[in-house]
């Protein structure tokens, strides 16, 4: 017997006689059998793999053999316009089998979300913020709501785990479990990673039963063409854009909202029909662009990777990436937007604007060509989503006994493995500054914790994430998106002219206290500010890009224009030495720069060590410390024995000061708690001992290269 045999007889009929499929795609087949089974499982395929129907038509099957009723299945996703997407397809299966399917999200009216609570769908789609609403929501009676559950869906498992919404995640989970009285049988989709089977046990934590990691078989992925060009300028890759592939369908990808607005503007003066997509913008304004963007034909949507999950944009004929993604499982992502219709290739090309981005690009393809995607590592001791997890948990309960919550978050392995006397310290601080208060033994919110986290109705609750101060942009009664509020802190004489959706904005009217701004269409070009943390780059990625500046090799897939920018790329770096530390002093300068190609993180635990060993200051980057002064050979040489006696160090109280403002609900935890699990955090690893190891060379050569 099949697998496909083993589905219930009304989903065989839909997919055979409604889709008019002959048979399942390998991922489809191969993950019946594991959800059937009642195992926990991480589905793995590139984009456009079928993860949706491969966890889905299964774990329907089993409501219907089983006889499930109420809410059983909780799909997760970590964006809206996501669950969106999914909604219509979702509710045709279910269909199928005469159950329903429900959104729940914060755009969802209030009138819809009382229909579902009045009669709960048999699916949800939701966010793990959304879940977090309805656990601390008067309205909402979480043990008749979740009693049913039995199974939930994560998807873009790979989206949540690297950061600490993924620890928000897990303890939802558990909470519900705790609901429900009963295992909840978890199957994460994600695309291709380094760890996979590190990821699943990290979904599945301590829960009982056993785990099955399903990939789609390599001899399945379809054939794909990446190219790399280089253009030198923003401006000439509007250029580029607008006249190549006219009359095909064409997906951009930007890494800010800046370089988006502006790209996007520069092709709309080209005549190029173009739409924008980010975070910024307001959800009717995604939404129209994505829906216009789907609808036509011959024109390019800008995007930053909000469009990186699947999202479905319609049939795409190209992917074009400004520069370079950060990561190969970026690239992946974004190469899976592309060959989805038969005979169709899956296809990237990237537009290097600088040199150093052209490199990054060759070594993200040379990593991929290799066969190797990054591991995702979530972060470690998440403390202050210990402080979350017990305040929200005493508003879900209505109180908590002070040893009760042990019994609804300790189950987390994360939360387990927190030294009892560091958990112990956590709640006497939340209790000593009136974040919590106690009450014959039991917790409750305390006035400070009403104060800080109160507003809206805990509204400060929901996210684990600190918004960023920004304005919201409106052209009359339309909400255009959102501006950080440095674009009007600085400016010179005249109007204030803004960039947003692609187009150009007068501003007319400035509130501070409502934090809006109001405008009306502009020709001259504007320009809009927002604040990111950019990402280091890894030390994998890193030492890549110091391999393809070090060796002579060529590149098939490199455009002759990219071919001559390599080229001079090594001839600026000739004195760069594989798998060693170089030591240059750039001539005429009074300065020592110290190239590790080490990536950020480890980079600046090394500037943290020479600090503490030698009093000196160095500024990082991702390839290199640079330092004041010129110094002998051998007094590095000591320096770097110095060095390695302590080993990679964590930042300074002044620099932990500054990264622990960004963190919220910080003010939950004892500060030296607080301190030491950012450096926990920041920490590198066994790389970090790597690149202290490294033989050193001292280079001398009259260039003037260098970043």
């Amino acid at each position: 017997m099949s697998a496909f045999d083993r589905l219930h007889p009304a989903l065989q009929h839909h997919v055979v006689n409604s889709l008019g499929w002959r048979e399942l795609r390998p991922l489809q087949e191969n993950s019946i059998n594991p959800i059937l089974d009642g195992r926990h499982a991480l589905l793995l395929a590139p984009t456009a793999g079928g993860k949706t129907e491969a966890a889905i038509f299964p774990a329907l099957s089993r409501m219907l053999s089983e006889n499930w009723s109420g809410l059983s299945i909780v799909y997760v996703c970590p964006l809206k316009a996501l669950l969106n997407n999914l909604h219509s397809r979702l509710q045709k299966y279910c269909q199928w089998a005469g159950r329903t399917c429900a959104l729940w999200h914060g755009d969802i009216s209030q009138g819809t979300k009382a229909k579902v609570l009045k009669e709960p769908a048999d699916i949800l789609l939701t966010t793990p913020e959304s879940l977090e609403v309805m656990l601390i929501s008067n309205r909402v009676d979480k043990r008749v709501f979740f009693g049913n559950l039995r199974l939930v869906v994560i998807d873009e498992l790979h989206a949540f785990a690297g950061d600490d919404r993924g620890w928000h995640l897990l303890s939802v989970l558990e909470r519900l479990t705790r609901l429900a009285g009963r295992e909840i049988q978890r199957i994460g989709l994600s695309a291709t990673i380094g760890n996979p089977m590190e990821l699943l046990n990290w979904l599945a934590g301590h829960c009982e039963g056993q785990r099955e990691l399903v990939v789609v078989p390599a001899a399945s992925v379809i054939r794909q063409e990446v190219q790399i060009d280089f253009v030198g300028s923003l401006e000439n890759a509007a250029t580029v854009i607008s006249r190549l592939h006219v009359g095909e369908k064409r997906l951009v990808f930007c890494d800010s909202r800046s370089r988006v607005e502006q790209l996007a503007s520069n092709l709309r003066n080209l005549g190029v029909s173009t739409f924008v997509s980010h975070s910024s913008l307001s959800v009717e304004e995604r939404q129209s662009a994505e829906m216009a963007f789907a609808e036509s034909s011959n024109c390019v949507i800008v995007a930053t990777s909000t469009l990186e999950l699947g999202i479905d944009v319609g049939d795409l004929d190209r992917v074009i990436q400004i520069d370079s993604t950060q990561s190969v499982a970026s690239f992946l992502q974004r190469l899976g937007r592309t060959g989805r219709r038969p005979g169709t290739l899956r296809n990237c090309l990237f537009l290097a604007t600088d040199q150093e981005s052209l490199i990054q690009a060759i070594a993200i393809v040379e990593q991929w060509r290799e066969g190797y995607v990054e591991p995702i590592r979530p972060p470690v001791m998440p403390l202050h989503l210990l402080a979350h997890q017990i305040m929200a948990l005493a508003l879900q309960e209505k109180g908590i006994g002070t040893r009760a919550w042990q019994a609804w978050l300790l189950r987390l392995p994360a939360f387990a493995e927190i030294p009892e006397h560091d958990r112990d310290a956590v709640l006497k601080h939340m209790l000593d500054q009136a974040y919590l208060q106690e009450d014959g033994g039991i917790l409750g919110l305390g006035v400070k914790g009403e104060e800080d986290f109160g507003y809206r109705n805990f509204m400060e609750l929901f996210s684990v994430f600190t918004s960023t101060p920004e304005f919201s942009v409106y052209w009359g009664r339309q909400h255009l998106g959102s501006v950080h509020e440095s674009t009007f802190l600085t400016r010179s004489e005249g109007p204030i002219r803004l960039s947003l959706a692609g187009r150009a904005w007068r501003v007319e009217q400035l509130d501070w206290s409502e934090r809006a701004v109001f405008v009306s269409p502009e020709h001259e070009r504007g320009v809009s500010r927002w604040l990111g943390l950019g990402r280091p780059l890894s030390f994998d990625l890193c030492r890549k890009i110091r391999t393809i500046l070090t060796e002579g090799v060529n590149y098939q897939y490199l455009a002759r224009r990219a071919t001559d920018a390599l080229s001079e790329a090594r001839e600026e770096f000739c004195w760069l030495r594989p798998d060693s530390v170089c030591v240059r002093t750039p001539t005429g300068e009074d300065r020592t720069e110290i190239w590790t190609y080490a990536g950020g993180i480890v980079n600046s635990s090394l500037s943290n060590a020479l600090n503490r060993a030698t009093g000196k200051t160095a500024s990082v980057d991702n390839f290199r410390l640079r330092l004041s002064g010129v110094f002998s050979a051998d007094m590095i040489q000591q320096w770097f024995v110095e060095m390695r006696v302590l080993g990679p160090m964590p930042p300074g109280p002044a620099d932990l000061a500054a990264i622990l403002e960004r963190l919220k609900f910080r003010q939950c935890l004892p500060k030296e708690l607080a301190e030491r699990m950012l450096s926990m955090r920041l920490m590198p690893g066994p790389q970090g001992a790597a690149a202290l190891e490294s033989p050193i060379v001292f280079v001398h050569c009259n260039d003037e290269g260098g970043r």
